[in-house]
């Protein structure tokens, strides 16, 4: 059969030639060649085998088919080489501790050879393996992925493969579900009367992440720490496990981040404490910030993590950074290690990213709000302040560049335009904007630490271009013109919805309402209607897909990426309808009040220390002198745990927690705060809307009503 290459045997041929007898039911045509319903004396040829490994949705049912093939009297030895070939590649494909190992090849060649010849009856299972190798190299490689035109040609390629092997094996729903078809999980939900909206679809959601989470640690973690898919893919997960690793305490899967934290770190190539392995600031900054970040938030006050995240300061002060030709510190470039720095004029830029290389030291700084740190973080800062109101090279007042060059302190780099640095290779990972949203909230972190206003002229002046744009949009703008600057403006809004939240302002809430998520809209604007929609169409996302985000991933730094292909122009010119993709953000934010990304300048109120199963949480107001929050327990047992605070400022504070229903309280208590992490205890009754209230003595009715 041939797919995607030159064969000369017609379809209806390969038709009547493969398929077995099929039972008309309604129109539907139903497959009866599979492993149960044939047995021994049924399979009198090659195709008959053929048939039913490839119309099983899981390649361990395949494999198990290919192993009972070679003990057939009937096979050929020739076609005997061909299974066993076959066979040992599915066992790669399952077993192998790499799981994208196929990628280089593909990306070289465009295809994978198994080893098995186009005319052998067995090649067009080799196809079910070579289509998903195909999709996920798209999925996860930047430059196939990130530009369009090379996403949607490498894609049609494998959608074609899938439509043909999914009409050779129809009753295979894997394969279907790469052509956007649900694939339906099988775990379903009780109903609990009483029940909110939200909490049905954000217990659903979180749960069915848990399940993702639990997946990977029972089937892919290695005895070394690694999980498949590389360090550096590897330790990015922990951003999408946001929703249960920072807001919920799960024994296992709180061990399980640790272990893997330190067993990276304990890597040779770790051993400065950031890696000693030359790239690009985006991917030397991975191994450390993705382990050292996500234990700051689950351990807050271990002195073993706080000293690794101060070591960075060491390095930001002493090596990685120097005073511009302006007199001004930044980053002197894009390319560095813990031992090197290459001064390549061409590489010699600082990046909006560098903030990923201080990301736990940003956090550290955050806590304790250290005198030596605030000196070291402010001079950075103003060095992008600076260059974000300078016009030079035509970039427009206001904007922060995604690069500078050292050590002139130009805007941009070697670049003919100064939104194209050319820094980097042919991907657009510095064109601007870039990873803005990691500058942009460290920039209200320095205002809101040190309570200068000029940390917020460039985010202030970015929101007004956006809004302008918005207000009076430009068809093709010419690229670097405010215009164009306004049309692709991201990375403004986590940062806008935090200064929102800090200090009142609604200067930009036209922006925030526009562009913001449903959570920022349901804090700030009331907007139940459309958390509620979001919230069921992440639960949604993570029921029909499941393989797509545990046994189909190739590339773990993409876990949650398999909807997109739906989603855009991907697999198809135009979206499908009806496909959605999880928002873990939303999940994080509802959980634990952060109102924009949680990554950087982290502003979640709470963690609720009990595992992710049967409870929800609706953060609806939290600042240093308020939480508010309403929860359901679906269990029918009360639920005791405590529960981990994170902004209340010094001083003392009433509890209590509410029955929504009647109004009663039940149960008041008092809670004195230290203006640092404090702990409180919670007994929560059963499939009962309840309310928790902490508030400043004496200040409910003026901070809540």
């Amino acid at each position: 059969m041939q797919l995607e290459r030159n064969h000369n045997i017609e379809p209806m041929k390969i038709m009547s030639r493969f398929l077995v007898i099929l039972i008309i039911a309604g129109g539907t045509f139903l497959p009866v060649c599979n492993l149960e319903a044939v047995d021994e004396s049924e399979k009198r040829s090659l195709y008959d085998w053929i048939e039913a490994a490839g119309n099983e949705d899981t390649d361990e049912k395949r494999l198990e088919i290919l192993k009972k093939l070679l003990e057939w009297e009937g096979l050929e030895p020739e076609h005997r080489g061909h299974a066993e070939q076959l066979i040992s590649e599915i066992e790669t494909w399952l077993y192998s501790g790499d799981l994208p190992g196929f990628r280089k090849e593909i990306q070289k060649t465009g295809t994978y050879d198994f080893g098995v010849p186009e005319d052998s009856p067995l090649f067009p299972l080799t196809q079910i393996y070579e289509a998903r190798m195909l999709t996920w190299t798209v999925l996860g490689y930047g430059i196939w992925w990130s530009l369009p035109e090379n996403r949607l040609t490498q894609l049609a390629r494998a959608r074609r493969m899938f439509e043909r092997l999914s009409a050779r094996f129809p009753r295979n729903r894997l394969l279907r579900m790469y052509l956007g078809e649900s694939y339906p999980s099988e775990k379903t939900y009780f109903t609990v009367p009483g029940a909110p909206a939200w909490a049905v679809y954000q217990r659903e959601a979180v749960e069915r992440l848990a399940d993702i989470i639990e997946w990977w640690i029972d089937n892919r973690l290695q005895e070394n720490g690694e999980y498949g898919g590389g360090w550096g893919d590897d330790c990015e997960m922990w951003r999408v496990w946001m929703p249960v690793l920072i807001a919920f305490d799960d024994p296992k899967i709180t061990a399980t981040q640790e272990f893997f934290s330190r067993a990276l770190l304990s890597q040779p190539h770790m051993a400065g404490g950031y890696t000693s392995i030359m790239s690009d600031v985006e991917h030397t900054a991975e191994d450390s910030a993705d382990t050292i970040t996500p234990m700051m938030m689950i351990k807050t006050e271990d002195p073993y993590w706080i000293g690794r995240a101060e070591q960075f300061a060491t390095y930001m002060r002493d090596f990685w950074t120097g005073r511009n030709d302006r007199g001004l510190l930044q980053f002197r470039s894009t390319y560095f290690t813990a031992t090197e720095i290459d001064l390549n004029p061409r590489k010699a830029c600082a990046t909006v990213y560098e903030g990923r290389a201080v990301q736990p030291v940003l956090l550290y700084w955050l806590r304790t709000q250290n005198a030596e740190l605030t000196e070291l973080f402010t001079a950075w800062l103003d060095g992008w302040v600076d260059a974000a109101m300078r016009t030079e090279r035509g970039k427009p007042a206001g904007v922060i560049p995604s690069a500078v060059h050292w050590p002139d302190g130009t805007v941009g780099g070697l670049g003919e335009h100064w939104w194209k640095p050319g820094n980097h290779t042919d991907d657009p990972l510095y064109v601007w904007p870039s990873a803005m949203y990691m500058m942009t909230q460290s920039l209200v972190q320095g205002w809101y630490l040190t309570g200068n206003e000029k940390y917020l002229e460039p985010i202030k002046a970015m929101a007004r271009i956006r809004q302008n744009y918005l207000d009076h949009p430009t068809p093709d703008p010419e690229p670097g013109s405010t215009a164009w600057c306004g049309q692709r403006m991201r990375g403004l809004i986590p940062a806008l919805a935090k200064i929102r939240m800090l200090n009142g302002t609604t200067e930009f809430d036209r922006l925030l309402e526009t562009d913001s998520n449903a959570y920022t809209r349901y804090r700030f604007f009331n907007n139940e209607d459309g958390l509620e929609i979001a919230l069921r169409n992440t639960a949604e996302a993570f029921r029909s897909y499941g393989p797509g985000y545990t046994s189909e991933v190739r590339f773990t730094d993409r876990l949650v990426r398999f909807p997109r292909l739906f989603t855009i122009p991907a697999m198809y010119e135009k979206p499908l309808a009806g496909v959605h993709i999880p928002n873990s953000d939303v999940l994080l934010s509802t959980l634990t009040g952060e109102p924009g990304s949680g990554s950087y300048f982290p502003l979640n109120a709470v963690r609720w220390l009990t595992p992710p199963r049967d409870f929800a949480a609706l953060v609806q107001d939290s600042d240093p002198g308020v939480l508010k929050a309403e929860l359901f327990h679906f269990g029918t047992e009360p639920r005791e745990f405590e529960a981990e605070l994170y902004l209340l400022e010094k001083g003392d504070f009433e509890v209590e927690l509410v029955d929504l229903e009647t109004g009663d309280s039940i149960e008041k208590s008092t809670l004195e705060s230290l203006g640092k992490t404090t702990r409180i205890d919670l007994k929560v009754p059963p499939r009962k809307r309840c309310e928790l209230l902490i508030h400043k003595t004496n200040t409910r009715f003026s901070k809540l009503n």
